[in-house]
């Protein structure tokens, strides 16, 4: 039998279920590989050689005894963040090995340069894991879905504000709250601003981005705008409306572009990503000539060792084939960026405004005057005395006409504030 030896840089969550399940399921993973998969080494702090040492496992602070290991043949990364992850990556690619990520900010910041390394070097470089977790989408997006022209990807790729907006949605609370019950719960970080501001979803759009549209989409390129706006009036609103709210990741191919962009919207009830609750993932995907497609599971966790070990059996695969670099980078076109201001969608908007004759055809002349079309006008009660809260949904119009609107909106004595705007999808 042949025997593929690896190293494994981090032995955190992730690192721990990999370790956990090439054990477990050793004998079929031997079995779909055509070859053992043996852990030769472990890259962790001083401090945690004993523990795994203890469980009779490869453990070292030295990153060079793996770089100089001839036998280690595939570096799997799983430290995240960028440094010292990048250069350990470059490293081991230009030692000949392989390499398996999970790391979404190398790969959306560093993409191109690692692939260069990869195809100079005659090594693959496999990050299944770097976009929703254990939900296969890169490689389908690489081969599954090749003879298609994609469109359209959306995408509910961060667990924490999913679940966040779905306990909104489910129990009125307000976005104070429900974080600090994410937090005690452990689906928010301390820090959580990666997430709720959309940050780690816009890197991960960034990946998808520039697979679906094979041209290079780099995380500055995204326009990203998180939840912490949100209110519980929002969600009870866009449910009388029909819609549930959502932080999507959104590309698109348009006419100036791709249109890139992480943002909450409201979402029709009958869309497939609007019953997606909870911390888990999904990414739909519209394409010619499949039409429409959705990619569904856990997004982080334990079971994202389910992608990284299979990263490391396709890479087994071709080694042992002697095909390695067939999954090279596949960003071979150079598309435009859609600037934010040109992108086209409709609108939700909720104003506090006064509550007095006239003030409605004042709203409505403003929006028209911007060239905004109203698809929909309600008028809410407030606590508040001699005030009304407006809710307005338009037709699809052009980002620079709605912030046309809100400067003319502003400038009204009758509005005392644009409360909210929102996308809709």
């Amino acid at each position: 039998m042949n025997k593929i030896k690896i190293a494994l840089l981090g032995a955190g969550t992730i690192g721990g279920s990999v370790i956990k399940y090439l054990q477990e399921n050793q004998a079929i993973i031997t079995q779909r590989a055509e070859a053992e998969i043996e852990i030769k080494n472990i890259l962790v702090l001083p401090r945690e050689i004993p523990a795994l040492q203890e469980k009779g496992l490869p453990a070292t602070n030295d990153y060079d005894s793996i770089l100089n290991d001839d036998e280690i043949k595939i570096v799997v990364e799983l430290m995240g963040g960028i440094n010292p992850a990048k250069d350990f990556i470059l490293q081991a690619m230009a030692h000949g090995k392989n390499v398996v990520t999970a790391n979404k900010d190398v790969v959306a910041q560093f993409g191109a340069e690692l692939f260069d390394a990869a195809e100079k070097n005659h090594v693959d470089f496999l990050f299944e894991a770097s976009v929703g977790g254990a939900i296969p989408i890169i490689m389908p997006l690489k081969r599954s879905l090749t003879a298609n022209k994609i469109t359209e990807v959306l995408g509910i790729v961060n667990g924490t504000t999913n679940y966040m907006l779905t306990k909104m949605t489910s129990s009125g609370v307000d976005y104070d709250t429900v974080l600090k019950e994410a937090q005690e719960k452990g689906y928010a970080e301390r820090n959580p601003a990666a997430d709720v501001e959309g940050k780690d979803a816009g890197r991960k759009i960034a990946i998808l981005a520039s697979i679906a549209f094979n041209s290079r989409v780099k995380f500055e390129d995204v326009a990203i705008e998180g939840i912490t706006k949100i209110t519980p009036a929002d969600i009870k609103h866009a449910e009388q409306l029909g819609y549930v709210v959502k932080l999507l990741a959104i590309g698109k191919q348009s006419e100036l572009g791709i249109d890139v962009r992480v943002h909450p919207v409201l979402l029709d009830k009958n869309h497939p990503l609007a019953n997606v609750h909870g911390v888990m993932n999904a990414i739909f995907v519209r394409g010619v000539p499949v039409g429409e497609t959705m990619f569904y599971g856990p997004g982080a966790g334990e079971p994202t060792a389910s992608a990284v070990i299979s990263d490391i059996i396709e890479i087994t695969r071709g080694i042992l084939t002697e095909s390695s670099g067939r999954f090279g980078c596949t960003c071979y076109e150079q598309k435009n960026i859609c600037p934010v201001e040109e992108t086209v969608s409709a609108y939700y908007l909720r104003l506090l405004v006064d509550d007095k004759p006239g003030v409605l055809g004042q709203i409505a002349t403003s929006f028209g005057n911007a060239n905004v079309s109203l698809k929909s006008v309600m008028q809410a009660e407030v606590e508040m005395q001699d005030h009304a809260e407006i809710v307005v949904v338009t037709h699809a119009v052009k980002h620079k006409n709605i912030l046309k609107a809100e400067d003319a909106l502003n400038k009204l004595d009758s509005v005392d504030k644009i409360l909210s705007v929102i996308r809709v999808e």
